[in-house]
């Protein structure tokens, strides 16, 4: 059966690690706890603002990963022509070290926007940070799907639902689909990456249900 894990919410503490919250339902999977933390490790180094967070266990190890986002500012990292602002979003991926008792970074997404004059985002798309373990392998893939867009028009956002198994990325890539009244619209085109293309028919079933899901943008 394919595992699809909704976080449980919970307060966690500053320590390197976290207590798992306990489920009003029983849950069907038996090996990890999934849970959606509030606060991080004093150690881990990130941008931006934190949107989420999720703790879990699997046969890899102890895993946090998170999403952030800076909103739309001005930043030196990049030239402004333009005298145009910036948005960037990030996410990252850290594994515990019994070893080293430290968490190292075993991933990190970044994309951006910068020197925009005219209407900007870059931000990730509500309800599509997920944690899962769809093939049942034990190891666990981690989803995360965000648009980005400079424009003074209604033109389509760019559109992406990146996932990791491990240390494997997989991309998808194309624009939202803008809906212009009850019989016209346009956009909606996406594109696998090879990883999703020769890999597993479940990735792409669930990458194809969350654009599908989040893919209309209407104006009023």
């Amino acid at each position: 059966m394919k595992k699809i894990i909704s976080p449980i919410i919970c307060v966690a503490s500053l320590l390197f690690m976290f207590s798992p919250c306990k489920a009003k339902e029983k849950s069907d999977i038996e090996d990890t706890t999934i849970t959606l933390i509030n606060s991080l490790p004093k150690e881990l180094v990130y941008e931006g603002k934190v949107k989420e967070a999720i703790n879990w266990a699997d046969k890899e190890g102890k895993h946090i990963a998170f999403i952030t986002e800076t909103g739309i500012y001005v930043s030196e990292k990049f030239g402004h022509d333009n005298d145009g602002a910036d948005a960037e979003i990030f996410a990252y991926h850290y594994l515990f070290n019994e070893k080293t008792d430290r968490h190292e970074l075993k991933w990190k997404i970044y994309d951006y926007i910068s020197d925009c004059p005219v209407d900007i985002a870059a931000n990730f798309i509500e309800n599509t940070f997920k944690v899962t373990d769809l093939d049942n392998n034990g190891i666990h893939e981690v989803w995360v799907m965000y648009q980005k867009v400079c424009h003074g028009d209604v033109s389509p956002f760019e559109m992406k639902v990146i996932m990791y198994e491990g240390n494997t990325k997989y991309a998808m890539r194309g624009e939202n689909k803008i809906q212009l009244s009850d019989n016209e619209s346009f956009g909606g085109e996406y594109k696998f990456d090879n990883n999703f293309t020769k890999g597993k028919n479940v990735f792409r079933e669930y990458a194809r249900k969350i654009w599908s899901d989040n893919i209309m943008v209407k104006w009023e």
